[in-house]
């Protein structure tokens, strides 16, 4: 009985052990009978007292048997699959996976830190050499400068005023010969900055040779007061243009657009009749816009049927608008007095041809420029006046053409205004803002809104046939659709009077017109 006891122990020893083996790939036998936590009994597997052993194997079976229950649960327990791996090695791969992750996340940081860091070494090195190429060209102007000085302190001429003086008018009359107003600013600004430096060196020369003679004295304060003047003459000259002649173009494009759509939306709303009263009003009316647009226009709007195509009164309407932003910009100052406007005007085309070129322009934009601050008001009075007149000679215009909407009586008119009047003060305030940009904001030439009067013969290089495209333009202009622009410029830089020829006029933009040829075209009877 005791060899199969034996043999019975030895093969459930063999199967505990592989059951454990199998369960757990980290177990041992040393591990296992030293950590576990749930059985705090011990038992020997392999038997040392072979007496005691043989003497109970049923008991000694049960509990063993017991035991291996009692561990296979424990370990079921902590680790519920067999097939996860144990706690501790799933501890150390987590915490390896993690260090990685912050070893790369740091080795990127690291990269982009030195190439921000090579980026601003490599600015740092063109600051540097910058620098060191600003300080070479000053210390070469510097060295340039000092010459000069020297050349002026043993130069004997430098100490006559005449021949100073005749040396510049002979480079002013050399300057003639440049057309463009900005170089000769550049060079009348260069020519200030001369005289005021030979003044100082002058000085100084006098004040250093001898205090005490009164032929020097006398000579110093010439120089000072030369000195004086030429940096007040520095000061009134040296101005830029605020806008280009590109943008001053752009702007009449605008005001021109603005006209047409205002022009086109009151036409359409209108509606008009073939039989019209003879009144007196509409006979007054009638020689009123004769005067604004011609007798020819004024006599084809009374005469002709506009209920089917009223073409021509919206060409009229535009003629009109355009006579009267150009009639208020030709003016000095919008909405200032008449008499004053028409005085400021004769003095400023007198400076204009007798002074140089940024003398007159200056002079005109500090006197516009402080008319406007001594009269704030003016701005607004001037753009409700010039909406007022473009109302009151529109709904003249409806009247001679037999409009039935809007009528002659008041409410009808009032609802005209109403139903027009942002669109046209909008007009009145971009007029207003270009007037204010040619007189003060340009100093380099004279800006002129211009128009064609009606009865001009058509002149192809002056204007635009607006109809060019349904027959030839020859005739004679009807009225102004669309304003144009001018540039003047006085090419001599001397104090004489300026005659034609040194008057450089150039056309801009052309203003577009419509010719009385093309009457029978748009609106045949």
């Amino acid at each position: 009985m005791l060899p199969i006891a034996n043999l019975n122990l030895k093969d459930l020893y063999q199967s505990t052990f592989e059951f454990f083996a199998s369960r757990s790939p980290s177990f041992s036998f040393s591990a296992f009978s030293a950590e576990d936590s749930v059985s705090d009994i011990s038992f020997p597997l392999t038997p040392r007292d072979p007496t005691s052993r043989n003497l109970y194997p049923d008991e000694e079976s049960a509990s063993l048997r017991d035991r291996l229950d009692a561990a296979e649960r424990t370990d079921y327990s902590h680790n519920p699959s067999s097939c996860n791996p144990p706690f501790g090695a799933s501890a150390a791969a987590s915490t390896l996976y993690s260090m990685r992750r912050e070893h790369d996340v740091t080795k990127n940081e690291l990269s982009k830190t030195q190439a921000e860091v090579a980026r601003w070494e490599e600015k740092c090195k063109i600051l540097e050499k910058t620098l060191k190429e600003t300080r070479d060209l000053l210390k070469v102007r510097d060295k340039e400068i000092q010459v000069l000085k020297e050349r002026e302190r043993h130069t004997p001429e430098r100490h006559c005023p005449s021949t100073r003086i005749d040396r510049r008018r002979s480079r002013d009359l050399a300057h003639q010969r440049s057309n463009s107003s900005q170089s000769q600013q550049i060079r009348l600004s260069a020519d200030w900055s001369e005289i005021h430096d030979d003044t100082v060196s002058q000085a100084n020369g006098n004040h250093r040779r001898n205090g005490s003679d009164p032929h020097l004295d006398n000579m110093s304060t010439v120089s000072e007061e030369e000195r004086a003047q030429s940096r007040g003459l520095e000061t009134f000259l040296n101005k830029i243009d605020l806008w280009s002649g590109a943008q001053v173009i752009q702007a009449v494009q605008d005001l021109n657009s603005e006209i047409l759509q205002f022009a086109a939306s009151a036409t359409e709303l209108c509606t008009f009749s073939k039989q019209r009263p003879n009144s007196a009003k509409v006979t007054q009316t009638s020689s009123e816009v004769a005067t604004r647009l011609g007798a020819a226009l004024s006599r084809l709007l009374t005469t002709r049927d506009h209920s089917q195509d009223p073409m021509l009164v919206q060409l009229a309407l535009q003629g009109c608008i355009s006579y009267c932003i150009s009639r208020a910009l030709s003016s000095f100052c919008i909405g200032y007095q008449s008499k004053a406007n028409i005085t400021l005007t004769q003095i400023y085309t007198h400076m204009f041809h007798s002074e140089p070129q940024p003398t007159s322009s200056r002079w005109r934009a500090l006197t516009h420029k402080h008319i406007h601050e001594l009269h704030p008001e003016l701005n607004e009075y001037a753009i409700n006046e010039m909406t007022e007149t473009i109302f009151r000679w529109s709904l003249d215009i409806f009247l001679i053409s037999g409009s039935t909407n809007p009528q002659p009586n008041p409410a009808s008119r009032e609802n005209f205004r109403a139903r027009f009047g942002a669109q046209v003060k909008r007009i009145s305030k971009a007029a207003c803002r270009l007037a204010q940009v040619t007189k003060e904001e340009i100093m380099s030439a004279n800006f002129e809104v211009i128009a064609a009067d009606s009865g001009q013969l058509f002149e192809g290089q002056e204007m635009m046939d607006a109809f060019e495209d349904y027959g030839s333009s020859d005739g004679v202009v009807l009225c102004t659709t669309e304003l144009g622009l001018r540039c003047s410029t006085r090419k001599t830089m001397s104090d004489a009077p300026a005659s034609e020829e040194s008057i450089d006029r150039r056309i801009l933009l052309r203003p577009k017109v419509v010719i009385e040829s093309v009457v029978e075209v748009i609106d045949p009877r």
